[in-house]
């Protein structure tokens, strides 16, 4: 499996403390607990979320930082998350890799996926919104890439078409 570094900014990972972590949901049970402590108000956006070493969903705030939900350490995945009750049951409605800090790859989503299927949560075959980013080699930025043109939007440099953004 592969892991993310995080990629942003330094001063946001300075501010990580130690017990910030996201809240780990392992099974139903522990979604539901979580759910019922998050004002109803929480739930019309996406909630923050990482995929631990361990392969453990955690989810914070959306206005919360991905480095902050991951304790600082490498994830499995990253990105957005919204719920909807299907049938009675949370179910993941909406799912993306929308994370600037680590910006993973598309391909992390069957990691992301098995920590849905661990937490006892529908979700959909992948994630609904994906986003494609790539580290430009000339002039060294993030960039995210829209409607499949590789080209860096801070220099005009041509963008690879295999994800490079962390090059250790």
């Amino acid at each position: 499996m592969v892991s993310y570094r995080y990629v942003g900014p330094a001063e946001l990972r300075a501010m990580v403390r130690p017990g910030s972590e996201g809240r780990p949901i392992r099974s139903p049970a522990d979604f539901d607990d979580w759910a019922s402590g998050q004002p109803a108000t929480e739930f019309a956006e996406p909630f923050t979320f990482v995929v631990d070493l361990e392969g453990v969903l955690r989810l914070a705030p959306r206005r919360s930082e991905h480095v902050a939900c991951a304790g600082g350490g490498k994830v499995l995945g990253a990105g957005e998350m919204s719920f909807a009750r299907e049938a009675g049951e949370w179910a993941v409605s909406e799912v993306s890799n929308q994370s600037t800090g680590y910006c993973p790859d598309v391909t992390s989503w069957p990691t992301v996926a098995r920590a849905l299927d661990l937490a006892g949560l529908g979700h959909p075959a992948g994630f609904t919104h994906e986003v494609v980013f790539r580290r430009c080699e000339s002039c060294g930025e993030h960039n995210i890439v829209r409607e499949a043109d590789f080209v860096c939007v801070f220099c005009g440099g041509d963008l690879p078409h295999v994800w490079n953004v962390d090059p250790a």
